[in-house]
């Protein structure tokens, strides 16, 4: 039996080592963007090869489909990035990489399912999908001395064996260090480095993934507008979570937004044009104009406002909304004189996950569905002055949120779980 042991850790030794011991794959492959009739696939090399993609609806004997071929350079750290098309709505799709005329063998399912094309035909589908934030990788030749930050990386395994139908990651994505956020070089290593933790690796390759960014993956702690290198950290991130709805209305920073069935994700950004003086701004008179649009506009079941701090916790502490009082109460305000329903913002940056629920005075419930941390510490923040706290909802351990969507287009139902690490489900809502 040991014997056997030792040819089957050899061969998956060899088999690693052909995928990425020659100059080929670093970090990848990583579905992005997914919609009805296309695809976004993610690769970074470890040196100036070419990189296409093969891909072909599960099951089907067509053809097989090639992407372009794209030549990585080191100006974007190596980075591919393949726009899939002429894809068929609500299909399942296999995908190789292929590097030189040679194709990867992985350990792991590459693939991902397209959109369904539901509207003017049935019901929206159910779906589920996995929030989170704060996800740290040690790196011991950088890291602060003593115990490593992160932990428990088994996490991603727990997310991916859920099979969720996308990811949204809730900014702290990766931790800039001194070292990382003096250069654009750091800053670049860094995302590599987190990027190809083993564990993330499955989960990335067959889930799309939505990101948006908070202090730790834009520069320095509690980082704000006057960061130098922030177009750095945007070049960076947008190599790194590639999607093509960025800079919407010439937007400045990561703000953008898509759509998943019947549902709205608003992804906004609270560092570009944050001030430093709490009577200032977090996400800026452009981006807040923009956002009151998009919710007036949006004929979404539900409308997901996305950002790196806490929204309605009225404790201010740490960089919560709450210490930027005018700003939260002028978004507040406009929501509850338009009656918009369903309005949930997702937030991190805690290293605890909670529910915070509001009644405006006309009646209209807004949610707040913390959910931090990942991987990096996590701390029990249960005799923190949230007066907006659902009762019985905070936990100050690694974990994730999972959301579930049910029912008709008149009565869709929303479900939340928190599961830890190991996977045990530590709290349940329905909305």
């Amino acid at each position: 039996m040991k014997k056997y042991l030792l040819c089957i850790s050899m061969f998956l030794f060899l088999i690693t080592i052909s995928s990425f011991g020659q100059g080929r794959i670093k970090c990848g492959p990583m579905v992005g963007q997914v919609q009805l009739r296309d695809a976004i696939v993610w690769v970074q090399t470890t040196s100036a090869v070419e990189v296409k993609i093969s891909y072909l609806e599960a099951g089907s004997e067509a053809p097989t489909s090639l992407s372009e071929v794209v030549k990585t350079v080191e100006a974007n750290h190596f980075v591919a990035i393949f726009f899939l098309k002429n894809l068929e709505p609500g299909k399942k799709y296999n995908y190789n990489v292929w590097v030189d005329n040679k194709r990867q063998e992985l350990l792991y399912e590459l693939s991902f399912t397209t959109q369904s094309h539901w509207q003017y035909r049935t019901e929206p589908p159910a779906f589920s999908f996995v929030a989170g934030s704060c996800a740290y990788v040690n790196e011991a030749n950088f890291d602060r001395p003593g115990k490593g930050y992160g932990s428990n990386y088994q996490i991603f395994g727990k997310i991916d064996s859920m099979r969720p139908d996308f990811m949204v990651w809730l900014g702290d994505n990766t931790y800039l260090r001194e070292g990382d956020f003096e250069s654009r070089a750091g800053i670049y290593n860094r995302q590599s480095h987190t990027r190809s933790l083993p564990e993330m690796r499955p989960l990335m390759a067959r889930t799309p993934n939505y990101a948006i960014w908070d202090d730790h993956d834009y520069g320095s702690n509690d980082g704000n507008r006057t960061f130098r290198l922030k177009n750095h950290s945007l070049q960076a991130f947008e190599d790194f979570w590639p999607t093509e709805y960025y800079h919407t209305n010439k937007l400045e920073g990561i703000t953008h937004s898509f759509t998943y069935n019947d549902c709205e994700f608003f992804m906004l950004d609270n560092r570009w044009d944050r001030t430093a003086d709490t009577s200032g701004t977090i996400l800026g008179r452009t981006q807040i104009d923009w956002l009151k649009d998009a919710l007036l506009s949006s004929y979404g079941s539900y409308k997901f406002i996305a950002v790196g701090g806490q929204f309605l916790s009225d404790f201010k502490g740490y960089e919560n909304f709450a210490n930027f009082a005018k700003e939260r109460q002028e978004i507040i305000e406009f929501i509850d004189q338009h009656k918009i329903k369903n309005v949930i913002f997702l937030t991190g940056d805690r290293h605890h996950s909670e529910v915070t629920k509001l009644v405006t005075p006309s009646g209209t419930t807004i949610y707040d569905i913390t959910s931090s941390s990942l991987t990096s510490g996590a701390y029990d923040h249960s005799k923190e002055p949230n007066t907006l706290r659902v009762a019985g909802s905070i936990f100050g351990v690694n974990n994730f949120a999972v959301l579930t969507m049910t029912g008709d287009r008149k009565n869709r139902k929303l479900n939340l779980r928190f599961i830890d690490a190991n996977g045990k489900e530590l709290y349940k809502y329905e909305f």
